[in-house]
């Protein structure tokens, strides 16, 4: 496919494709969204940054008002028609967030239950009739546990960033909202990397169906320039501060390894008047959405995490990415490099290199 109207899309859908600038479907999306419009249940395996949300957005909408089209509309309360589960909140706002815009005209309506927000909230967001949910496991649990809010109507279910959410522990739960569900539900899953936990899910739910494996999958994109820099005797800071000093027109994203290290280079940092922010687990997640948000809005234009900002998040002007600490596994490098060059967009990638991240650069080099 190479234009998003050769898809049979809505007109509505087709306009704000248009009104966005989304002429040309990624990989992902070209190979799964034909499937999803035809009914058939899909996996998709894609790097970070390819396009996945848009891939199974657009079809979910495109169902529910085709639905409500031929005079079948949702009417009963805390029912919705489609879920979409995803591992984080902030994975999760940004789902809501690339929805937003073709809610207006089609006149859907998106709700969200998230981890990390008050639960009086999550059971307000439930109430009434609306059509897609957006939720973290653990929380649609708690409401489902409590009959706040029915799933036998869910007719589409979206697993995103499966590896993430099941590293997370979140197996049990997965497979019980999806006998929740319809049982002719249309399944989706969408996944980085397969993980034995993500094969497992798909063993039992999705038998007899495709994957739809871009080329890029557990590979770089080519619009990301790797740089290795040498680090002697653990000097990494004069290394990073001479960066810093040429610093590019978009944001840094510093990576490291555990929250200690965070603490202790953001403390470094600050040292040396250069501004900054952290955003790891096991901090109030208050103060981790605002970091996140002043990074995102360029009010800051450094931050520092460890990989739980490794996945999911999309903050546009992240131009580079310094592996202050290498990681230990592949994975999570093709993670965090994943948060630059995104959408086809340039990016580059700085890895502080010691003599113990040898065999890591071999695989890296193996990657392009």
């Amino acid at each position: 496919m190479k234009s998003f109207t050769q898809f049979s899309l809505l007109q509505s859908l087709q306009d704000t494709l248009v009104e966005k600038s989304f002429l040309t479907p990624t990989e992902i999306q070209g190979r799964t969204m034909p499937k999803l419009l035809a009914g058939q249940s899909v996996i998709g395996v894609s790097e970070t940054g390819s396009g996945k949300t848009l891939a199974y957005s657009l079809p979910i909408l495109h169902f529910i008002k085709t639905l409500e089209i031929n005079k079948d509309p949702v009417k009963e309360e805390s029912r919705p028609r489609a879920l979409v589960l995803v591992p984080t909140r902030e994975l999760g706002e940004q789902v809501t967030k690339v929805m937003k815009p073709f809610t207006h005209t089609t006149r859907v309506r998106v709700r969200s239950v998230l981890g990390g927000t008050e639960f009086e909230v999550a059971k307000r967001n439930v109430s009434g009739a609306f059509e897609i949910l957006v939720a973290t496991p653990g929380r649609l649990i708690q409401l489902l546990d409590r009959k706040l809010i029915s799933l036998n109507d869910v007719r589409f279910l979206v697993f995103d960033e499966a590896d993430q959410m099941l590293d997370h522990g979140f197996l049990p739960d997965a497979k019980r909202i999806a006998s929740e569900c319809s049982p002719n539900r249309q399944l989706a899953l969408f996944s980085a990397t397969v993980t034995d936990k993500v094969q497992t899910l798909m063993n039992e739910l999705f038998q007899k169906v495709e994957i739809a494996r871009t080329s890029g999958s557990h590979k770089v994109v080519p619009t990301l320039k790797t740089i290795n820099r040498r680090i002697e005797n653990g000097e990494r800071f004069p290394v990073l501060e001479s960066l810093l000093d040429k610093e590019p027109d978009g944001g840094t994203l510093i990576f490291v390894n555990t929250r200690e290290q965070c603490d202790k280079l953001a403390d470094l940092m600050l040292g040396a008047k250069r501004p900054c922010l952290i955003y790891r687990g096991e901090m109030d997640k208050v103060v981790r959405r605002k970091n996140l948000g002043l990074f995102r809005d360029k009010k800051v234009r450094v931050l520092i995490a460890t990989d739980l900002a490794a996945r999911g998040l999309d903050v546009e002007h992240v131009n580079r990415v310094i592996n202050y600490n290498m990681p230990k596994q592949m994975e999570a490098y093709i993670h965090r490099v994943g948060r630059t060059a995104r959408a086809g967009r340039d990016g580059v990638v700085i890895n502080f290199v010691t003599e113990r991240d040898e065999e890591m650069i071999k695989q890296i080099e193996a990657l392009k």
